[in-house]
């Protein structure tokens, strides 16, 4: 009799066990990433950051989760090569899904920031190595993660640089800083509006029916920035611009307007993260209960139940309650130091980079995109405003990832195969 028939219980509750474990180092990096500019420029506080970045996710991973996953993720692998072997599938996603969070556990404990999508894919490589060698993996797939340590970083960090100058030169250089930001501020609202929203639009609603066109998206956002930009404008006419406020202080009022916008940009890629980045989590259940219910269908894919949404969604939300400051502290104040201005440029920078990336079909990740938006502030400011030994550290666990997560994965495998049999 075979593991899947014989043990088809057991085996349901370690999948959601090592799922909700892989959702909670989501959880403690990867949501961490998003949430770390606006903590570490004082927009928000940790606690604040909790809350918002909890029920953003949840709703993101509950809502527009994904209905239907691939059996096996990313096309790394053939399915058919495991099609006449449910038992191994089973056994190679499980220990996928804990040696990927395992990698992940090792990464927050030590504040490393890394992509959480690598991770499981590192996982995925390492159960294939293993079982199969090296001839049924798709290198191209692997070609293409690697270049994205290069692409996401630079392209989200140009972007962020000269969003930071256009700010410097328009409203902190302006004779009256105040009347600059009223000028100009309605401007990047209706940018950062319409970015967010389009990812959102395009990406994050997919998952539940609302499949829209590329015109309807972009018409929704634009109309959705003018909003924003037209409430901007209202928000700024309240700013005292008497000369004894002004004389008091030039920039408090402009960074506080900016810390606002940044908690929008913070809450809304918290939503459009939630939506794709669970199934990183749920992807290697999905395709575990797939094949508990009919091991005949191996090479299919199936539908996600929602309670394995909402377990995917919980891990998340507990991780970065649990252990997301490490991460958090890394990329808010110890690469470099964050104001809501510079903080509002590196994540509209790193929003701006997905909405290429999705359009170009570059290869991202949402984490190398945020890096590479502070590195961009930060360059702004000179190369001595950054902090070249945390940087260090940063990219050499990004290099660390796939290795790293197939690493754990062969050895829980063969652990697996052993007690399982």
């Amino acid at each position: 009799m075979s593991l899947v028939t014989q043990h088809a219980e057991l085996l349901l509750i370690l999948a959601c066990v090592f799922g909700f474990f892989m959702a909670w180092g989501i959880g403690a990096n990867d949501v961490a990433n998003a949430m770390g500019t606006s903590v570490g420029s004082g927009a928000i506080t940790l606690g604040q950051a909790v809350i918002i970045a909890g029920v953003f996710e949840f709703l993101g991973a509950w809502l527009a989760g994904g209905e239907v996953t691939e059996t096996i993720s990313g096309g790394l692998i053939d399915p058919q090569i495991v099609a006449d072997d449910p038992d191994m599938l089973v056994t190679g996603m499980l220990a996928a899904l804990l040696g990927a969070g395992s990698f992940l556990l090792v990464t927050s404990m030590r504040g490393v920031p890394v992509s959480t999508g690598q991770s499981i894919v590192g996982g995925i490589l390492g159960f294939a190595l293993v079982a199969f060698g090296a001839d049924p993996v798709n290198w191209g797939e692997i070609g293409k993660i690697a270049a994205s340590w290069v692409v996401s970083p630079l392209l989200a960090g140009t972007i962020a640089f000269l969003l930071f100058e256009s700010i410097r030169r328009l409203v902190f250089n302006h004779p009256d800083p105040a009347v600059g930001a009223r000028r100009y501020l309605p401007g990047y609202v209706f940018l950062a509006v319409f970015v967010i929203c389009l990812v959102t639009l395009l990406k994050g609603l997919s998952h539940i029916g609302l499949e829209l066109s590329t015109g309807a998206g972009v018409a929704g956002a634009i109309g959705l920035g003018l909003a924003g930009a037209a409430v901007s404008a209202v928000l700024l006419r309240r700013i005292d611009l008497s000369p004894e406020a002004r004389a008091s202080d030039r920039y408090r009022n402009v960074e506080r307007i900016f810390a606002l916008a940044q908690v929008f940009t913070a809450a809304t890629m918290a939503f459009a993260h939630g939506s794709n980045d669970v199934a990183n989590a749920v992807g290697p259940v999905a395709a575990i209960i797939n094949v508990l219910n009919d091991p005949q269908a191996v090479a299919e894919s199936s539908e996600l139940p929602g309670w394995v949404l909402i377990l995917g969604g919980g891990g998340i939300v507990f991780g970065l309650a649990t252990y997301g400051h490490k991460v958090m502290r890394t990329i808010g104040s110890r690469i470099t130091e964050l104001t809501p201005t510079r903080g509002f440029s590196a994540e509209l920078a790193a929003a701006s980079t997905v909405v290429l990336a999705t359009f170009f079909g570059l290869p991202v990740s949402t984490t190398q995109t945020l890096v590479g938006g502070v590195l961009g502030v930060g360059m702004a400011r000179g190369l001595r405003a950054l902090d070249l030994s945390v940087l260090r550290g940063v990219f050499l666990g990004w290099l660390l990832t796939l290795p790293g997560a197939a690493l754990f994965t062969a050895v829980f495998y063969v652990l697996l195969r052993a007690i399982l049999g």
